[in-house]
C-alpha cells in the first residue's frame, strides 16, 4: 500500500488547478459526504494504491464472492429489480383494490403497510386504535381481514413483503393460514416479514415486547421457516429507519450488521447452523440523493456482509454470504413545499439504488409528505421505476461504475469508517448492550443535529426549503388522498363480527396452547397458526403474550 502520492497529480494541482482557482475559487473550503468522508479535488490511480485496492480480492466478479459487484452473475441483464410499491390504508378492502391496480401498471411485487394499532398489536376496536385505525396502514385484526387483503391475489406467482416488527410472527401466521384457505402450499409462498425488532429499539419506536423475548420471536421465524417456507426471507434488517431519523451513510452501513450479527448469533445460539438460515437473511436500505455515497454503501455493504458471514460465523455456503436487500427512497427527504421536486429527488435516489444493485425498490410518491399517496402520485412513482429500467441503459451491464478511482475508494473508506462502529459496539460488548447503553441511539441523534444546523444556517441546501421557494406553488394545495372516516366503523364492525361467530372452544384452546409454549421454550409459529385459524385476533394473541411477557419501558437517560 502506497501513500496516495502522485507525481502527475502533484504537478496539475500547482499548475493547471491553480491557474483555475485564482479565476474561478471553489464553492467552500471541505467537501465532504454525509458521513463525513472528505472528497478530493481529483482521484487517481494512487488513490486506490493508498487503500490497498486489490480488484481479486476486493471486486471479484458479479455473482462471485465478496459480491462488490452484485449478488447475481447477469444482474438486470437477465431480470429487472422487483418494483415493490408500498401500499396499505383504511380497509383491507381499499387496501386490495390498490394492490390489483398497481399490479395491472406493471408492479412486480406487493409491499403491505399495517397500521400502527397493527404494528403496536392492538386490535381495530381497541380504546387505544381510536382515530388511528386504516390512517399509515391497513388495518389487519384478524383472519378474515387476511382474506380480504389477499383476495384474488396471485400468491404463488407473487412475493409479498410485510413491513411489521412486533407483531411479525402474528402477522406471518395469518399469511400462511390465508394462502393455505386458498389452496397455496408453503414451499410455494414467497415473500419477506421485516421482523426487525432491533431497530425499532433504535429509531423507530413501535416494540412491545422487551428484547429478550422479541429476540424469541424473530428466531422462531427462523428456524420456522427453514423448515416450512423455504421461499420466505425470514427477516429485512433495516437500516432504512435509522437514516429516516438521521443516521448517516456509514452510521445506516454500521448499525445494520450490527443488528444482522446479532440475529445471526442468537440463530446461532439456538442451534441453528449458519448455512441453515443465512441465505434467507435480506436487508432493507434507504437511498438518498448524494448518489455516489449511496452507490458506494450498497456495494460496502455486499462484501462487509459476505466477510462478516464467512470469517465471524464460519458459513460455508455462498448463498449465505450474499446481501439481499430492498430499497426505498428517502421519506425524510421529501419536502411538503414545491412537491413536484420530489420527483427529481426520488429518480436521483432510484438510480443510486439500480446502479448499486438492489434486488427490490419502491420509490416515494410526490404527495408523500402531506399525505398517503394518491392513485396517481403512486403510478407516477412506479413509471419512475420503469423509466430507469427500460430508458435509460444504466441495467445493460453489472455494475457499471465498478472501477471508478472515485467510486472504489468511496466504498472502501465508507467500509472502513463503519467498521470503525462495528468495532465500537463489539467493544461495548455487542449489539444488545450498546442499544441498552444508548450507543447508537446518540450518534443518529448527534448526526441528524448537525443536518438540521446545517439546513437552518444555510449551509446545506434544500431546494425549495431554504432557497429557490417557489412562493407561488404554495398558495395552491394540491389533491391528497383522504381516509374514509367510515371505514374504521366497517373495520370494528368486522372484528367484532368475528368474535360473535367463531367457535368459542377452539379460540380458548388455540390460545391456551400458545400461551403454553411461550410459558415454555416450544417454537411458537405452530400454535400462533393455529390461534389464528381459530379466528384469534392480533390484540388476543399479543395481549397473551404481553400477559406472559410484559411490556418494554425505555430507559431514559438524560
Amino acid at each position: 500500500m502506497s501513500d496516495g502520492t502522485d507525481p502527475e497529480r502533484d504537478r496539475w494541482r500547482t499548475t493547471t488547478r491553480a491557474k483555475a482557482l485564482r479565476a474561478a475559487p471553489e464553492r467552500r473550503e471541505r467537501f465532504a459526504t454525509s458521513s463525513d468522508i472528505e472528497i478530493a479535488d481529483v482521484y487517481t490511480a494512487a488513490d486506490l494504491d493508498s487503500i490497498d485496492f486489490a480488484p481479486e480480492r476486493d471486486l471479484g466478479l458479479p455473482g462471485e464472492f465478496p459480491f462488490t459487484r452484485g449478488v447475481q452473475a447477469t444482474m438486470y441483464r437477465s431480470r429487472f429489480w422487483t418494483m415493490r410499491q408500498y401500499a396499505g390504508f383504511a380497509t383491507a378492502e381499499e387496501t386490495n383494490q390498490r394492490f390489483r391496480y398497481l399490479l395491472d401498471q406493471g408492479q412486480t411485487g406487493l409491499s403491505v403497510a399495517f397500521d400502527l394499532p397493527t404494528q403496536m398489536g392492538y386490535d381495530s376496536d381497541a380504546p387505544e386504535a381510536a382515530g388511528e385505525v386504516g390512517r399509515v396502514g391497513v388495518p389487519i385484526s384478524s383472519l378474515a381481514d387476511m382474506d380480504v387483503l389477499l383476495d384474488g391475489l396471485p400468491l404463488d406467482e407473487v412475493s409479498t413483503s410485510m413491513t411489521i416488527n412486533s407483531t411479525a410472527a402474528i402477522l406471518l401466521a395469518l399469511y400462511v393460514a390465508a394462502a393455505e384457505k386458498r389452496g397455496v402450499a408453503r414451499e410455494r409462498i414467497s415473500g419477506t416479514t421485516q421482523n426487525d425488532i432491533l431497530k425499532e429499539y433504535i429509531a423507530r419506536g413501535t416494540w412491545i415486547f422487551p428484547p429478550g423475548p422479541s429476540m424469541r420471536l424473530v428466531t422462531d421465524i427462523f428456524e420456522f421457516c427453514a423448515a416450512e417456507l423455504p421461499r420466505w426471507n425470514t427477516i429485512s434488517i433495516s437500516g432504512y429507519h435509522m437514516r429516516e431519523a438521521g443516521a448517516t451513510a456509514a452510521q445506516e452501513l454500521a448499525f445494520t450488521l450490527a443488528d444482522a450479527i446479532a440475529y445471526c448469533e442468537a440463530a446461532v445460539g439456538r442451534g441453528l447452523p449458519i448455512d441453515d438460515f443465512a441465505g434467507r437473511l435480506s436487508f432493507f436500505f434507504a437511498a438518498w440523493s448524494e448518489l455516489f455515497e449511496e452507490v458506494a454503501k450498497f456495494r460496502a455493504a455486499r462484501r462487509m456482509w459476505a466477510r462478516i458471514v464467512r470469517d465471524r460465523f464460519g458459513a460455508r455456503s455462498e448463498r449465505s454470504m450474499m446481501c439481499r436487500f430492498h430499497v426505498q427512497t428517502a421519506g425524510s427527504s421529501l419536502t411538503a413545499q414545491s412537491i413536484d421536486n420530489n420527483v427529481v429527488r426520488t429518480t436521483i435516489q432510484a438510480l443510486s439504488a439500480v446502479l448499486g444493485g438492489a434486488q427490490s425498490l419502491h420509490t416515494n410518491a410526490r404527495d408523500e409528505a402531506l399525505a398517503l399517496p394518491t392513485e396517481e402520485s403512486a403510478r407516477l412513482a412506479l413509471r419512475t421505476q420503469q423509466i430507469l429500467a427500460h430508458e435509460s441503459g444504466v441495467t445493460e451491464t453489472p455494475d457499471p461504475l465498478a472501477g471508478s478511482y472515485y467510486i472504489e475508494t468511496l466504498t472502501s473508506r465508507l467500509e472502513a469508517a463503519a467498521q470503525e462502529y462495528l468495532d465500537e459496539i463489539d467493544a461495548a460488548g455487542g449489539t444488545l448492550a450498546a442499544i441498552e447503553a444508548g450507543f447508537q441511539q446518540r450518534q443518529i441523534q448527534e448526526s441528524a443535529y448537525r443536518v438540521q444546523q446545517a439546513i437552518e444556517t444555510g449551509d446545506q441546501v434544500v431546494v425549495g426549503v431554504n432557497r429557490f421557494r417557489d412562493e407561488a406553488g404554495l398558495s395552491v394545495p394540491p389533491p391528497i388522498q383522504r381516509i374514509d372516516p367510515d371505514g374504521e366503523r366497517r373495520q370494528i364492525e368486522r372484528v367484532r363480527g368475528v368474535r360473535a361467530e367463531r367457535d368459542a372452544t377452539a379460540w380458548e384452546a388455540a390460545l391456551g396452547r400458545l400461551e403454553e409454549c411461550a410459558r415454555g421454550g416450544e417454537n411458537l409459529m405452530p400454535a400462533m397458526i393455529e390461534s389464528v385459524r381459530a379466528y384469534a385476533t392480533v390484540g388476543e394473541i399479543s395481549n397473551r403474550l404481553r400477559a406472559t411477557w410484559g411490556e418494554h419501558r425505555e430507559l431514559i437517560t438524560v
